[in-house]
């Protein structure tokens, strides 16, 4: 085991951390029953929480991207490994990562709620997703999981496309940022929104009960919208143009220095 894997994974544990502490923190606020922000309506806790999640994903990207790629999310890697840009055996290490990230993340989240008078793990919650009369539009479990299908897939093509030898790698952060805000604007009132099985087991392991029940559907999937991902980048980006790329990169004067 090197020690490199050891560093991407404690990257990827942080990141996962963060992510669910800080925006799964705003979406209990602004979603709990009974203890949302004073007079805020549910449109404004939709664009408070996808902001959230976006603006703190967008700096991770930055300040986390350089060492692990910043994936923060099983169904990212799984993307990520289908198309070859890590192993099969570090994609495992960042799965583990990422779950016990998200764990941790809702555990101490939760702890601190704990700390309030005001919260109830029952009455409030702790911003976990759910379909039937766990979602804001009673949508059905098939119907979530076509949603989460097609923003997950969309979420991470967006990020293998920012990320490969084709795009602009300074402006990847602002691109997967604002991609995720887009998504949990639509998919909040639809399921609470996914996209990261990670995001959702923590909070659905501390709550129990029905979110407990329909965990399964947030972890399956997020991971098969990567799978779509991945193909779908493979056919817009075909290996070959991207290694044809990368050979017009390699033989350009300025970056060679000949």
């Amino acid at each position: 085991m090197s020690t490199g894997i050891l560093r991407k994974s404690f990257v990827e544990f942080l990141g996962t951390f963060i992510l669910v502490f800080f925006a799964v923190g705003v979406a209990t606020l602004s979603f709990g029953h009974g203890f949302g922000f004073a007079g805020i309506s549910p449109s404004a806790g939709v664009v408070a929480t996808a902001l959230t999640f976006g603006l703190v994903l967008l700096a991770l990207v930055y300040v986390l991207g350089p060492i692990s790629g910043c994936h923060v999310n099983p169904a990212v890697t799984m993307g990520a490994v289908l198309s070859r840009r890590i192993e099969p055996i570090e994609a495992v290490f960042y799965w583990v990562a990422q779950f016990v990230g998200g764990i941790l993340g809702a555990l101490v989240l939760w702890a601190v709620f704990k700390a309030s008078p005001f919260y109830s793990t029952s009455r409030t919650g702790l911003g976990a997703d759910g379909y039937g009369k766990a979602s804001m539009i009673h949508i059905s479990q098939a119907g979530a999981f076509v949603a989460e299908v097609i923003l997950t897939a969309l979420f991470v093509f967006v990020v293998l496309a920012v990320t490969n030898k084709l795009a602009r790698a300074a402006t990847a952060g602002i691109a997967i940022g604002l991609t995720l805000t887009v998504v949990h604007l639509i998919g909040i009132p639809i399921t609470g929104t996914s996209v990261n099985p990670a995001r959702s087991l923590g909070p659905a392991l501390i709550v129990g009960g029905t979110a407990l029940s329909q965990v399964w559907l947030f972890i399956v999937a997020p991971l098969v919208g990567g799978v779509v991902a991945a193909v779908i980048h493979w056919i817009v980006y075909p290996p070959k143009t991207l290694e044809e790329t990368e050979t017009t990169v390699s033989l350009d004067p300025e970056v060679t220095g000949t």
